[in-house]
């Protein structure tokens, strides 16, 4: 990152809920246009000073395959504004809000929006590929008799749905099935990622006032606040779950994060589009570094942030000890406690449990794979001011053995 400052004005998200309660009957981008407004009434922002629109998404509707582009549409944004979609997995808000930041440092924006949206209630369920060709093939079909030999070909089996991929292609296993394995060679043991699991419900449940001022309201649906969050667990319930990807493994439902439905954006200004736009608002932070990283697909999947956040740090020009405020993605109890493991086995200090997902975290609040980055930059932001932090480490991980990681510095 080069070039003029980037400023993280503001952010806010729809309510993370459970794939099939809340959101069931809507479409990805009709989370991203909720979400999309909603951050333009609070920062007070005329939509037509948007210059680009920045959307991940990992899952959507074949009918809207430009969830950027239908979001800002739905959300009343001018038809003349850019909006592209980004899909990089877990990582797709994260790198939207990276490009976003590279459009600012480069001069070619003043008003970002960037973010991600998923709504895995309505995945791309279609059919085999040898159904598929079949009706390719019958477009082709003249007259009575084609169409009566067409139909005696079809087989009972042809019309099994054919439901989204959750392995990583390259290698054939799941997100759930590596951290399985990574618990195992690195001893992670399974009361750790159960009371990791419980704290991480615990302090959301404790943080529902500040997390309440992220969230803006979804047309039609009636639910205003996330829905995974459970107060009432316990390390006690959470060990009597069932293991979820082995016979004897240490991962469950309970220490895994559930499939979420939601959106996420946060707006990103210039010091040029600050003063032209929102003169009188006073941004939140301001970003000093952004790492996007790929490593090994077989051995760390999930472990982007080991390599991201050093490099965030060294970008930045401080350390592990100037940070304030850690936000990491809770994919799985396992997968965070890993991170923060090997970090200390590469020589870097132990990240202060009392600064790290201090609200509660993926585990409780949700995980809808291409929001979170910037769900993670919001919660960040805020509570850099709620605790009069100076600097935050975010660090995400992602299917694709991507990693990120930002620095961002409380504004003032």
């Amino acid at each position: 990152m080069q070039g003029t400052n980037a400023y993280l004005v503001d952010g806010t998200r729809t309510p993370f809920l459970r794939a099939g309660t809340g959101f069931r009957d809507l479409m990805s981008y009709q989370l991203g246009a909720a979400a999309i407004r909603g951050l333009l009434d609070k920062a007070g922002l005329d939509a037509g000073a948007v210059d680009r629109v920045l959307i991940g998404a990992t899952v959507s509707n074949p009918r809207a395959t430009n969830v950027a582009r239908e979001a800002a549409l739905e959300a009343g944004l001018p038809p003349t504004v850019p909006a592209v979609t980004v899909t990089a997995a877990g990582a797709s808000a994260t790198a939207a809000v990276e490009w976003g930041l590279d459009l600012i440092a480069t001069g070619k924006a003043d008003v970002v929006v960037a973010g991600g949206s998923d709504c895995v209630s309505d995945p791309p369920i279609g059919y085999s590929r040898e159904m598929r060709t079949k009706l390719l093939d019958a477009r082709r079909l003249r007259g009575l008799g084609d169409k009566l030999r067409f139909l005696a070909r079809l087989r009972p089996w042809d019309f099994l749905p054919d439901m989204p991929g959750v392995t990583e292609l390259s290698t054939g296993q799941t997100m759930g099935e590596y951290t399985e394995d990574l618990a195992q060679r690195l001893g992670i043991r399974r009361q750790d990622q159960d009371e990791f699991a419980a704290r991480s419900h615990h302090l959301a449940a404790a943080a529902a006032s500040h997390l309440a001022e992220e969230i803006v309201p979804v047309d039609g649906v009636a639910d205003r606040e996330d829905n995974g969050v459970r107060p009432e667990t316990s390390v006690e319930a959470l060990a009597r779950l069932k293991p979820s990807f082995a016979k004897d493994g240490t991962l469950t439902a309970g220490n895994s994060t559930f499939l979420t439905d939601g959106a996420a954006v946060v707006l990103l200004m210039s010091e040029k589009g600050l003063r032209e736009h929102l003169p009188e608002r006073t941004p939140k932070a301001v970003f000093r570094s952004a790492q996007l990283i790929a490593l090994d697909l077989h051995e760390e999947l999930l472990l982007g942030p080991v390599t991201a956040m050093p490099r965030a740090l060294k970008a930045a020009g401080i350390d592990f000890a100037d940070v304030d405020v850690y936000e990491l993605h809770e994919a799985f109890a396992a997968q965070v406690l890993a991170v923060t493991q090997l970090l200390v086995d590469a020589g870097h200090p132990e990240l202060p449990l009392a600064k790290l997902n201090a609200w509660g975290g993926s585990l409780a609040i949700g995980n809808p794979f291409a929001p979170n980055g910037a769900r993670l930059l919001t919660t960040a932001a805020n509570r850099l001011g709620a605790e009069s932090g100076r600097y935050a480490l975010i660090g995400t991980c992602a299917g694709g053995a991507l990693g990120h990681s930002f620095i961002i510095e409380r504004y003032g």
